[in-house]
């Protein structure tokens, strides 16, 4: 097999027909040393490590266009205008109004009062920079941000130092970040690869990154190794359990990734990167139903034949067909199908899939792993969308390991459902062939480095890459997967500080409140007010509270509840009076997994309504906690929906 030199990357860029790029974001001068140094460090140890398998994809993507003489069309990132950024980033963070501009959801003005001190500091900042653009363009003048935050100007900064605001916002979140600076353990600094490390989600990231910077806190350069060489992180479980993404209702997971956006805007700005992002580019329409075409509209085509399908029917059909026959298969993802014949089945699949006649025993597993790649490539826009494609890139910036987890997670929590459930796909696809890999030969590092090519250049965007700077890309784009691939338990979490937002958030838009200029201030030092009460009764040893089980059962369970009992011995309590007491069942089928028995791993219990839509409960949930912060909810025992159900 013939392996591609590094410099066919340049020859790439200079081509006229279909410029492939991979777009990065630079960070600040500020921090352009330790950034580079660490950078460096990673490049030293990747020398290592394969970077062929990288170049031949690139080579084969690139053929592949030629032969097909594709004119890469799409329309390029416009320059935007001085505090157009601005704008757009308020906007997505459901700030609208803060712009003078008329919001869909007045309510939305109420996540100020749930933010915390960096991330209040980094919408101020993008609302000062937006004001200055304004006032330079002699347009009406905007709101002032100190009737927002009731903050000291830029001017003012010096006397605040001298003399603390009185003001109880800013009172209240200095008031939290010194309670949670003293009592919260952000874990150690100094790398050891033979022992597990703690990744702390119940403390906003950017309050973190803001207190390790107050100690003096110095990055280490580490070197990249192998797979199984890769720093193990535990997520520590406190009393209210772990929250996975798919454990919250539809309602409250879009209101996440807004707060994921501040939060991580919040930790660029303590970091010293200036996050950018690109615009959304026009997708062109396209007479084709499967390649080429954008996410949500193969979605809602799959949907129509199986409703609530969130994976696009034919990535499943690929993935599945390659777990079956390829994940064997020596070199799989790595070597390359025929073009040829790669071509003549996707429009076999274009014109049979959904009439069911494609035959995929017929098809070669090396072809499949091609329309794969295909497939994730022609779509429209990039799987990790254009306007965040450059702040993936980025991550590989971060000196530190734990913070570039920590941005890869609120990245993955700000994309789109779809794409979110799409990558999730393809992520756990590539964790089964890196399990195989002593019979495939595709160990992380070679799966990382022939899928980085497909996930990070895309023919729509505009290349910004430096001359010169091309092996440092592509060997940050493949570190960057294979953390996505090593870590995806930890990046597929909601953070416990979000859904500690999202319950506050809750409880604000759920008192109505009107707004209007004028009564802004006094509504947040309200909200701000009452953010930090404990309920009265929070200091009682037990409680007795009902759980539904509707669908199962006619009777409710009643249970007591002290300082420990979890969400586990719930079930298990429900499991032995079902068994017991001869309940009267509604509907047998629905507690039979495929061995006919009534196993507790069957059943989920849910927290529904109060602060929260729906929220499945981690099984190590401490009730007592929850009920304390949330009373007004009900809890509902349901099936497990990923439990297969026997007829």
């Amino acid at each position: 097999m013939k392996y591609v030199s590094k410099s066919l990357v340049r020859d790439m860029q200079s081509s006229r027909h279909c410029p492939w790029k991979m777009n990065q974001l630079p960070p600040k001068s500020a921090v352009a040393s330790p950034v580079s140094e660490s950078t460096n460090s990673r490049g030293e140890a990747l020398d290592n490590l394969s970077m062929d398998s990288f170049w031949l994809e690139v080579e084969n993507i690139k053929q592949s266009a030629e032969a097909e003489q594709e004119e890469c069309s799409l329309a390029d990132v416009k320059t935007q205008e001085e505090g157009e950024a601005e704008a757009e980033w308020l906007q997505d963070a459901g700030l609208a109004e803060l712009l003078g501009e008329p919001a869909g959801d007045k309510d939305n003005l109420v996540l100020l009062s749930t933010l915390t001190r960096t991330q209040a500091a980094a919408v101020q900042r993008r609302l000062d920079t937006y004001s200055r653009s304004r006032r330079r363009r002699n347009k009406h003048p905007v709101r002032d941000v100190r009737d927002i935050f009731a903050a000291s100007s830029s001017q003012d900064t010096a006397a605040e130092k001298e003399e603390p605001s009185t003001d109880p916002l800013w009172h209240n979140l200095r008031t939290s970040s010194t309670q949670r600076t003293e009592t919260q353990d952000y874990s150690c600094t100094v790398r050891n690869p033979g022992k597990e490390e703690v990744f702390n989600m119940d403390v906003a990231y950017s309050e973190q990154a803001a207190v390790l910077l107050k100690g003096s806190f110095l990055s280490e350069s580490r070197k990249l190794k192998d797979g199984n060489a890769l720093i193990r992180f535990k997520i520590p479980k406190g009393r209210l359990g772990v929250t996975r993404i798919g454990d919250l209702s539809a309602q409250d997971m879009k209101k996440i990734p807004t707060l994921a956006l501040i939060e991580l805007t919040a930790l660029c700005d303590i970091l010293g990167f200036e996050l950018k992002r690109n615009k959304a580019a026009k997708l062109k329409t396209t007479e084709k139903r499967l390649f080429g075409v954008p996410l949500n509209t193969l979605l809602e085509n799959d949907q129509k034949l199986l409703p609530n399908t969130k994976v696009p029917l034919l990535l499943q059909a690929l993935l599945s067909c390659l777990e079956k026959r390829g994940l064997e298969t020596e070199g799989i993802l790595r070597v390359s199908g025929s073009q040829t014949r790669i071509k003549s089945l996707e429009q076999k699949l274009e014109r049979d899939f959904y009439s069911g006649l494609f035959r995929w025993d017929d098809v070669h597993q090396n072809d499949v792993s091609g329309l794969l790649k295909r497939f994730i490539r022609e779509l429209p826009a990039p799987l990790l969308t254009a306007e965040y494609l450059p702040a993936f890139a980025a991550v590989q910036n971060i000196p530190d390991l734990k913070q570039r987890l920590q941005a890869l997670n609120l990245l993955i929590l700000i994309l789109p459902e779809s794409n979110r459930n799409t990558l999730k796909a393809l992520l756990e696809f590539l964790s089964k062939v890196v399990a195989r890999e002593k019979n495939n030969k595709m160990n992380l590092w070679n799966v990382s480095t022939v899928m980085a090519p497909n996930l990070f250049m895309h023919k729509g965007l505009p290349n910004k890459i430096p001359e010169g700077k091309e092996k440092q890309l592509a060997e940050g784009a493949a570190d960057v997967v294979r953390m996505m691939i090593h870590y995806q338990d930890l990046l597929w979490t909601v953070s416990s500080f979000l859904v500690a937002q999202v319950r506050k958030l809750n409880e604000s838009n759920s008192r109505r409140y009107q707004f209007c200029d004028k009564r802004i201030k006094n509504l947040l030092r309200k909200i701000h007010a009452d953010k930090d009460k404990v309920e009265k009764n929070q200091g009682e040893p037990s409680k007795v509270v009902k759980v539904h089980a509707s669908l199962l059962l006619k009777d409710s369970l009643e249970v007591h509840l002290n300082n420990a009992t979890r969400v586990a011995d719930v079930l298990r309590q429900f499991q032995k009076n079902l068994c017991q007491n001869g309940w009267n069942i509604v509907n047998t089928v629905n507690l039979l997994k495929c061995n006919n028995s009534t196993e507790c791993t069957n059943l989920l219990l849910y927290e529904v309504g109060g602060n929260i839509g729906e929220h499945c409960l981690d099984p190590d949930t401490y009730l007592l906690d929850l009920y304390h912060i949330n009373p007004h909810a009900e809890w509902i025992i349901k099936q497990n929906p990923s439990c297969p159900r026997m007829f």
